[in-house]
């Protein structure tokens, strides 16, 4: 969310705040990091593959002292409590909410004995936020940094067989300046209008927040990574497989097959252990919002003609690109309505929840919305695979939310190793999603001073920030095209932040607030700003514009008959004239309100009972004013042409 209502630091803070120690983590050195690669394939059962879901109830121990590494709380909790896993602590133990220090969390359990016998055994997190370190028994198995995005260990040395092994995981949340997102500096500084401190407006939410699973592979030999890219010509549809392996075989096969049960068989011969394929599927069925045909992808590898492994995706055959003013989905032009979400649910804090995830596809149908952004961060991998089956479009957010380009080069030079790890593990994780059409490398990355003007070349101090702002989201830009070329880059440009700074993207996706954080209360100076802003924005840069966030609170049940903030005839107002003004703009390819549903945030004097009130959405998916009229606009009237 916006930051231009956070006070902005002098650089002597940033420095005390360095100078102090709060730039490097105290887990930096100890422990080896995971294998992006590990991340690859979900873990899948299936004949040559297993899978064993740890979701439960795991002990769980605070530890504010942070002591617990040095006493050995790896060889079990002295005094653990329950916790639920998948699930945010903040929300589920009473004295906890605020809490974002050390945390351990234990589990035992049995690796199933029928996996001993050539099984390479690993031990997948889907998010742990933020800083996690992982023991097997009491022996240190690695580290990770960053939440929202998965990480995996091999155990197959350190397993114990026919007895319990012990899983533990300790985990902090530490709002620090160089982390990304970036957290707080120090007390007066960013973040010091919040509590707890933070650098970004939505909960700091910490935890196991998704799925924790033992998995295992084939040993002798198995597929590492599998990569699937589409296109078509006419009729004819291409699926082209890359494939990774380990082991000694050098054969295998692709099947491509439909729900009508036909099958393609493409044979697999390997150099090394690469190798890759293109099936031709005639008369092909493309993906798209309206019909979200799936092939299934089954690929195997073979010893004579017995399979060894094999893995299945789904995919569908379509294409993303730009042309002139507009996104093209399969060719055509593709207008995209939607929302930016939170995974963000009462007591669940931002714990995957299936039922809700189900809720929230039904009610975006509902309105007839085709897309939206994973604001600020990649979403448990089974909001994907449910988008890929209903058809939705998925801008895929990385958590680089609020970045800034003005304090010290050691600071701006880690949080930029940190965005490069993180890009790369959202990209290998979710490249096979049909519904994914556009990586977005940063939401609202801030200059020190927001304004039209601030970085006009006015000044060195300017100067600089502009250059070290453009080099770095230009790079995550290009290496986001250098990974996967098949989809388009963008980052979310924040309101007042600079043009110059979205040179480099595919679409100019932006926030904006005319009518709320400014111009409050002014319709007609609102209305007036805003489109004047769009027609500069794209005569600058020549190129299709996304409204990425736009919006206003609306306390549920509070009505006005004038033009009052919060009320819900306010949010609908808003709502309904920026999609007026955007429908004069040719150029405008999508419209994507702030927020679907309202959700947590620190405490702040804006923020009522510290929520974020812009949700067209309660937190409980009950409807306000704003709802009904996007329905009106997106179902009732001709979908679409508003």
């Amino acid at each position: 969310m916006i930051d231009v209502m956070k006070s902005r630091s002098c650089c002597f803070l940033l420095l005390i705040a360095l100078a102090l120690g709060y730039s490097t983590s105290m887990y930096a050195t100890e422990f080896p990091k995971p294998s992006i690669k590990d991340i690859s394939l979900y873990p899948q059962q299936n004949t040559h593959r297993n899978r064993l879901d740890l979701s439960g109830i795991w002990n769980f121990q605070v530890d504010p002292q942070e002591q617990g590494e040095d006493e050995g709380w790896f060889n079990g909790l002295p005094q653990p409590t329950s916790i639920a896993v998948p699930g945010s602590w903040n929300d589920q133990l009473e004295n906890q909410h605020n809490y974002l220090g050390c945390s351990w969390y234990e589990i035992e359990t049995f690796v199933p004995s029928t996996w001993k016998n050539d099984q390479e055994i690993g031990l997948r997190f889907g998010s742990a936020v933020y800083m996690a370190k992982v023991w097997l028994n009491g022996q240190p198995l690695g580290q990770h940094e960053g939440g929202h995005l998965p990480f995996a260990f091999s155990i197959t040395d350190k397993v114990k067989w026919n007895e319990k092994n012990r899983i533990t995981i300790m985990v902090e949340n530490k709002q620090q300046p160089d982390r990304v997102p970036t957290g707080a500096l120090v007390d007066g500084a960013l973040g010091s209008q919040n509590y707890p401190s933070s650098n970004y407006d939505f909960f700091p939410f910490s935890g196991l927040h998704r799925s924790v699973w033992l998995y295992s592979v084939p040993k002798t030999a198995h597929i590492n990574d599998i990569t699937l890219t589409t296109t078509f010509h006419g009729s004819t549809g291409i699926i082209h497989a890359q494939i990774e392996k380990a082991g000694n075989v050098q054969t295998g096969r692709v099947v491509v097959s439909d729900k009508a049960g036909k099958q393609l068989v493409v044979p697999v011969k390997f150099r090394g252990n690469e190798a890759a394929v293109d099936v031709e599927i005639l008369n092909v069925k493309l993906w798209n919002p309206d019909s979200p045909f799936l092939y299934d992808v089954t690929v195997e590898l073979l010893n004579g003609n017995n399979a060894v492994d094999s893995y299945i995706l789904q995919t569908g055959v379509r294409t993303i690109e730009v042309k002139d003013d507009d996104i093209l989905l399969n060719g055509k032009p593709i207008h995209l309505r939607g929302f930016g979400k939170h995974e963000d649910f009462p007591i669940f804090g931002r714990g995957v929840v299936q039922p809700v995830m189900i809720k929230d596809f039904s009610l975006m149908k509902w309105l007839g919305a085709n897309s939206f952004r994973t604001s600020h961060y990649p979403y448990d991998e089974s909001v994907y695979a449910e988008a890929d089956k209903q058809g939705i479009l998925i801008i895929d957010e990385m958590p680089s939310v609020g970045l800034v380009f003005y304090d010290q080069p050691e600071a701006i030079q880690r949080r930029k190793e940190l965005c490069d790890q993180m890009l790369q593990e959202m990209i290998t994780r979710d490249k096979n999603h049909p519904s994914v059409i556009m990586w977005s490398v940063a939401n609202e990355p801030s200059p020190r001073t927001l304004g039209a003007n601030v970085l006009a070349g006015t000044n060195d101090a300017a100067d600089q920030e502009n250059r070290i702002a453009k080099e770095f989201l230009g790079d995550l830009l290009h290496q986001a095209k250098r990974l996967d070329p098949s989809r388009l880059a963008t980052f979310v440009g924040v309101m007042g932040g600079p043009a110059q700074w979205m040179e480099e993207c595919d679409v100019i996706a932006i926030n904006r607030y005319y009518g709320w954080y400014t111009s409050i209360g002014n319709f007609a100076m609102a209305e007036r700003y805003f489109g004047g802003e769009l027609d500069k924005l794209h005569n600058d840069l020549k190129k299709p514009i996304v409204l990425t966030e736009f919006g206003a609170d609306a306390i549920a049940g509070s009505h006005a008959t004038e033009d009052e903030m919060f009320s819900e005839e306010y949010q609908q107002k808003m709502i309904n004239a920026y999609l007026d003004i955007a429908n004069t703009k040719s150029y405008v390819s999508g419209m994507m309100i702030w927020a679907f549903a309202d959700f947590k945030t620190a405490q702040a004097l804006m923020r009522v009972r510290a929520m974020n009130l812009k949700g067209v959405f309660t937190q409980d998916r009950k409807p306000k004013m704003a709802a009904w009229l996007l329905k009106k606009r997106w179902v009732d009237e001709i979908q679409g042409n508003y």
